[in-house]
């Protein structure tokens, strides 16, 4: 839970050599957790709480790890996070802490989250004190007399302690654990505990102790079997047995296998939900006989605060599945070959948290042997955000197919969703690699930059400017997004993620991304043993968040090779810059060992401009580039913002127009249209002579 309202704590300036008296005498530690630089320094009275020396601890929260079991600690880390991320002003937690003596012990934590004036958090800083005593003042009175005497308070405190910690409870497992926890059945004297749930007719066994005590055959019983569980599902009541004598007559068949576990008396409750039993529950004792009216109804209560944890769980484990089919069904089903390249994709779930998240990764093949690579992230963790992630996808594959510049994908993708009736927005990076020339456009929307591995093992993070993630730039009218340009030599892996592999509570963003720089730069050179080594890191620090990973990288020798590449933007009226292509044009022809066919790519090119010139209303950018594949290629690319494509006419033997795409026809080994965007891209290719 996180508790609101409570008032700000401020420490003494001479903390912690002087902890505030007030706090000191009601015998609470004082904290001051550092966000900045992730020191959790403690006063006296803390590291008592803890059970730690003050020589043994360095200031890192990771130390306390040895006294916070895992569990605890990470449903500690996701409240923290969650009060950070939702802009609390302060939380508090119940947890447990396990002492050098072995022995557990209950805790409770308030802290205050500072934030400077961006909002940014920087500080935390907190109280912490023993609770055991608020939460377990009977622990001690569990023998008969204890119990007998034991006031309505104490008794509802039971279920109050139960309830409040199957509120935590997410899975069916969950409850089990609270259940069979020091802290759960134990508390009502039980000594022995059996559930099941009612399925397709049946009752499953689901849960059983202590070890040793499984009845062979119960596993999968009928409801009309002679079985106490069996019975309260049948009837909806709960039936107490006060007695060994009684439980023999009863179940003759069921008091055999349980004879050596000394069982004195029983109380097995029908968990019920909305009138409908979705199971049972047994708890045996071993030292005690019958059962007051008030402790009926306390156990009573129980089995209805239990039924309606399971229920949730229920519902939550069939949801997530729901989702995580929806979620895999959204993702890209296969990954496509791309030829010059090795690409490897991971996709982890949230081991804590609710339900799924919204990452995604794709992989598009574009022509000209072109890719694009996308990772993104839609807010939410739920069925919705994965149903929007799967439209996002869709349509950031079909603008890209289409052939617009990474820039418009990104700001058309950006108007999609915010036309949707969501109040979703995304983090989004797409980066479309042109693999024989080894130039990577990239637009961020929100996003994590990209890491670069080099042959070498070191990483890099390049460092890409953004703008506001999709839904968001569209609302407010930012569109224009800037693209960044990184070059991918052969052998180099661009690495995309999402930022659940690099956000950890309490941690810099910045931070995280220098640990994930080290880890890759440590990694294999292995494309896809790096992602397995990268999936691995997520699994181990769980966390509340998804984990998308896309890893791309050029290869060497047997991909498209670029003998160089060379544009020209050329404006309508502007004689020089058209002559400025002419002479670029053939200057890299003959730097190419190209000379024998200057003049046909010249006059090609020149023709091409003036087209674009001449029937469109706009600019033309010329490029060109020699690729070795099977073949060394010279290729010219004249792109314009006009969608009609080019028409062969008929010059007429007087004619001074119309023979220009027969000469392309004429000069060129092979030519084309490509859709680029609003406009298009008319291409040539010329087999040239390798340069030896």
């Amino acid at each position: 839970m996180v508790d609101r309202g409570a008032s700000a704590l401020s420490l003494p300036d001479d903390w912690p050599a002087h902890p505030d008296p007030i706090l000191a005498l009601n015998q609470m530690g004082s904290f001051d957790w550092d966000l900045d630089t992730g020191l959790f320094h403690m006063d006296a009275q803390a590291h008592e709480v803890f059970d730690v020396r003050p020589e043994e601890y360095d200031g890192r929260p990771e130390t306390l790890n040895l006294r916070v079991p895992p569990a605890e600690g990470r449903r500690l880390d996701s409240l923290v996070a969650q009060a950070i991320k939702d802009g609390s002003e302060n939380y508090g937690a119940y947890f447990r802490i396990r002492r050098r003596d072995g022995t557990l012990r209950w805790t409770h934590t308030q802290g205050y989250i500072r934030r400077d004036a961006t909002g940014r958090p920087r500080r935390i800083i907190g109280i912490v004190r023993d609770a055991t005593r608020e939460l377990n003042e009977y622990a001690a009175r569990r023998d008969q007399t204890a119990w007998n005497l034991a006031t309505r308070r104490d008794q509802t405190n039971v279920v109050q302690l139960i309830t409040a910690a199957l509120a935590n409870a997410r899975t069916v497992q969950d409850v089990i654990d609270v259940l069979k926890d020091t802290h759960g059945v134990t508390h009502l004297g039980a000594t022995s505990l059996v559930m099941g749930l009612v399925e397709a007719g049946r009752i499953r066994l689901v849960a059983e102790g202590p070890e040793g005590s499984f009845v062979p055959g119960t596993l999968v019983t009928r409801i009309d079997e002679p079985y106490p569980m069996s019975e309260v599902v049948r009837t909806l009541a709960p039936r107490f047995i006060e007695s060994p004598e009684e439980f023999a007559e009863s179940y003759p068949i069921l008091w055999p296998h349980i004879t050596d576990l000394d069982i004195t008396s029983a109380a097995y409750l029908p968990l019920i939900v909305q009138a409908r039993p979705i199971g049972a529950m047994g708890l045996l004792y071993g030292d005690r006989r019958g059962f007051t009216t008030e402790e009926r109804n306390i156990l009573v209560a129980l089995g209805s605060s239990i039924a309606q944890s399971l229920q949730r769980a229920m519902f939550y484990e069939q949801e997530k599945d729901l989702a995580g089919g929806l979620q895999q069904a959204m993702l890209p089903r296969t990954i496509p070959s791309v030829r010059g390249a090795d690409v490897a994709v991971r996709y982890r779930s949230a081991s804590v948290g609710r339900d799924i998240g919204g990452d995604w990764y794709d992989l598009i093949p574009l022509p000209g042997g072109r890719v694009g690579a996308v990772i993104g992230d839609v807010q939410g963790h739920d069925t919705h955000a994965a149903a929007v992630m799967g439209q996002l996808r869709i349509v950031l594959r079909a603008y890209a197919a289409e052939g617009h510049t990474p820039a418009t994908v990104m700001a058309r993708a950006s108007v999609f969703l915010h036309e949707l009736d969501t109040d979703r927005f995304a983090t989004c990076l797409y980066a479309e690699a042109d693999l024989a020339t080894g130039v990577v456009q990239v637009v961020r929307a929100g996003h994590i930059d990209p890491l670069i591995r080099a042959p070498d093992g070191s990483c890099r993070r390049a460092s890409v400017e953004g703008g506001l993630p999709l839904g968001l730039s569209a609302e407010f009218g930012r569109l224009a997004y800037p693209v960044g340009t990184i070059e991918l030599d052969p052998g180099h892996t661009l690495i995309l993620c999402t930022d659940g592999l690099v956000e950890q509570p309490g941690a810099d963003l910045d931070d995280g991304m220098q640990v994930l720089t080290a880890l890759v730069a440590s990694g294999p050179q292995d494309v896809w043993k790096l992602a397995d080594l990268l999936s691995e890191v997520a699994e181990e620090r769980g966390g509340d968040d998804d984990v998308a990973l896309l890893l791309l990288r050029r290869r060497g020798a047997d991909a498209p090779q670029s003998g160089g590449r060379l544009q020209q933007h050329v404006a309508p009226g502007d004689p020089e810059a058209l002559s400025q292509a002419r002479h670029m044009t053939r200057a890299a022809v003959r730097a190419w060992g190209a000379a024998d066919r200057a003049d046909e790519v010249e006059l090609v090119a020149d023709e091409l401009i003036t087209n674009a010139l001449m029937h469109t209303e706009g600019a033309a950018i010329v490029t060109l580039r020699v690729i070795s594949d099977t073949d060394r290629r010279l290729r010219v690319e004249v792109e314009d913002s006009s969608s009609a494509l080019p028409r062969r006419r008929e010059a007429g033997d007087s004619g001074v127009s119309g023979r220009g795409l027969l000469l392309v026809d004429m000069l060129t080994d092979v030519w084309g249209v490509e859709a680029r965007g609003g406009g298009k891209c008319v291409w040539c290719e010329f087999v040239v002579p390798d340069r030896g």
